[in-house]
């Protein structure tokens, strides 16, 4: 780092010991497990600066900036895919707050048995470490490009991970809260503090369609690539993913009311929707930047984009402001890291080892998981170090999560869905999944008379491979049947447990519960009737309520202006 001016240095070093600071001394009022684990104590900005913060990673805007600089602003969609599923975050949040659980792995527990709840806790676990070491990776890179070498990747990793640490020990999931308030902040900068100088650079939005000249690069969709059938089935299988992404509980459980969760996670995710376009508009600018100064764009490294404007443009902008925007990288990737952690670190403490290790004691349990919360976060560091494509990793992760997502969709709106449907659902759907990229698979799909007209196969003269949004098809339909024929041909689930379940989900969240056993009605609150559709039948299927029908339209407005907003202000 000795190649970073000094007023560099000042700013990230105050960011890094300040923020590393507010977290430890959050730490001081941790007393027990829940504390820890999940703190229900926030309010509505607090829970949409958590819910922004843990859905977005600095990384996240080199993926975007270099598939608008490679593809046009239909690059976009690599993080605007989740955009259409904003308003059904309306609607997911109060559940995931009536189950009063600790870990979304009680939820599977009390739906479908331990057997379940331990597959959910093993493979989210290896997910979560997983992600970790990508945000890591990518944080790594996007330091390391933005300074122009002076900070290398080897270096950034390793102390990003001992600050949250740090941190996210002392004070658990209430630290990453708190801290993410001022990391969101910071990732908001972050993803507009190169615009200015790119479009200025540029001659503005005028001069990038004057330079490009063509209307393809400006076309929010792609033939060749993000098409709507690729936009609508990674919108689907990102739906069915989210609500077994484990740290999801804590961005919906959290908050004090069901109102606070609601709108944290619904706001949250259209502020990270605003900053999806500010990095898309960057990578665009780029693009224009390189072509009026007459590079070889054959040369550049699109997943270089993003770090080397703000080499190029910040260092003599204004003192110190390169020194922020690294500090607001490292925001980024620590918000959502340190919830992860937290995350994981319930699953093994609350799923894993407190069934085997039982009747000890509150703060024995409360060790062993800020223990455990280190040991995840060396797994994610060597993922950092060994993952050698960031891309590829984050689309394989997003691949995870569904396999266990198909099972809590089913069994929300299915009474009759069991353990052996959640098991078969979750084996099939990874077996499927392998399958469709078996080369001797792929040419028998080939020679299927359909497969040509529907676009199945890419490359089929070389190396012929399944159409991604195919695959996707085929392994969710292919879990949810094997579930769906698995439940029918097994015993059905425990009555008892089933309608718990629903109790939790049709009883709202009363003030000043004291939750004391996860996922079980407080002592005196009382299960609520609520209306259903197809009454007498195995489907629960509620009837909405007045604040759910109104919620989920205004975040269907509110997802339609922003789109429409975005493209009349590429085209005005």
């Amino acid at each position: 780092m000795n190649g970073l001016p000094l007023a560099d240095l000042f700013v990230l070093f105050l960011y890094l010991a300040g923020i590393t600071w507010l977290g430890v001394r959050m730490g001081k009022g941790i007393q027990k497990q829940s504390d820890f684990f999940m703190p229900r104590r926030f309010g509505k900005s607090m829970m949409m600066m958590h819910a922004f913060g843990t859905g977005t990673a600095s990384d996240q805007a080199v993926v975007v900036a270099s598939g608008t600089f490679r593809h046009g602003l239909s690059g976009i969609w690599y993080q605007w895919l989740w955009l259409f599923n904003t308003p059904f975050y309306w609607l997911i949040a109060p559940i995931f707050r009536r189950f009063r659980a600790t870990t979304t792995a009680d939820v599977y527990a009390l739906r479908f048995g331990s057997s379940v709840a331990v597959l959910f806790s093993i493979v989210g676990i290896i997910g979560l470490a997983v992600k970790i070491g990508l945000l890591l990776k990518g944080a790594g890179a996007l330091v390391e490009s933005g300074t122009q070498g002076m900070v290398s990747a080897s270096f950034a990793v390793p102390v990003v991970a001992v600050l949250f640490v740090a941190y996210g020990m002392a004070g658990g999931l209430g630290a990453a809260i708190v801290t993410d308030y001022i990391q969101g902040i910071l990732t908001v900068l972050f993803s507009v503090m190169l615009l200015p100088w790119t479009l200025s650079a540029v001659g503005g939005l005028s001069g990038v369609r004057e330079t490009l000249n063509d209307p393809s690069m400006l076309s929010m969709v792609a033939p060749e690539g993000v098409t709507p059938f690729f936009i609508a089935t990674f919108a689907v299988l990102s739906l069915v993913g989210i609500v077994a992404q484990p740290f999801i509980m804590g961005v919906c459980g959290a908050g004090r009311t069901e109102m606070d969760g609601r709108f944290g996670f619904v706001a949250g995710n259209l502020i990270k929707r605003i900053c999806t376009a500010a990095w898309a508009v960057t990578g665009i600018a780029a693009l224009a930047w390189y072509m009026q100064e007459g590079a070889d764009l054959t040369s550049i490294d699109p997943d270089q984009v993003y770090g080397q404007m703000a080499a190029e443009f910040l260092p003599s902008a204004f003192p110190g402001l390169l020194g922020l925007f690294l500090a607001s990288i490292l925001a980024g990737v620590m918000s959502s890291c340190d919830s992860m952690m937290i995350s994981a670190a319930g699953l093994f403490t609350e799923n894993l080892y407190k069934p085997l290790v039982k009747n000890r004691s509150s703060d024995h349990y409360l060790l062993i998981g800020r223990c455990i919360s280190i040991l995840i976060v060396l797994s994610g560091v060597f993922v950092a170090f060994w993952m050698s494509d960031v891309v590829k990793g984050l689309k394989f992760w997003l691949k995870i999560a569904p396999m266990l997502g198909i099972a809590f969709w089913i069994g929300l709106f299915w009474k009759r869905y069991n353990a052996a449907g959640a098991w078969m659902s979750t084996a099939s759907g990874f077996i499927v999944w392998w399958l469709t990229l078996q080369p001797g698979v792929v040419h028998w799909i080939q020679s299927l008379p359909f497969a040509k007209p529907l676009g199945m196969i890419e490359n089929a003269s070389d190396k012929p491979i399944l159409h991604e949004p195919w695959q996707i098809v085929i392994y969710l339909m292919a879990a949810a049947f094997a579930g769906i024929i698995a439940s029918l041909l097994t015993k059905s689930p425990n009555e008892a447990k089933v309608n718990q379940f629903h109790q939790l989900i049709r009883t709202p969240v009363q003030p000043g519960e004291v939750i004391t056993t996860s996922c079980q009605l407080p002592a005196g609150v009382q299960p609520l009737h609520r209306a259903t559709w197809f009454t007498g039948s195995n489907f629960e299927v509620p009837v909405p309520s007045k604040t759910s029908v109104v919620g989920f339209f205004v975040s269907c407005a509110a997802v339609g202006a922003m789109i429409g907003g975005f493209i009349w202000l590429m085209w005005a």
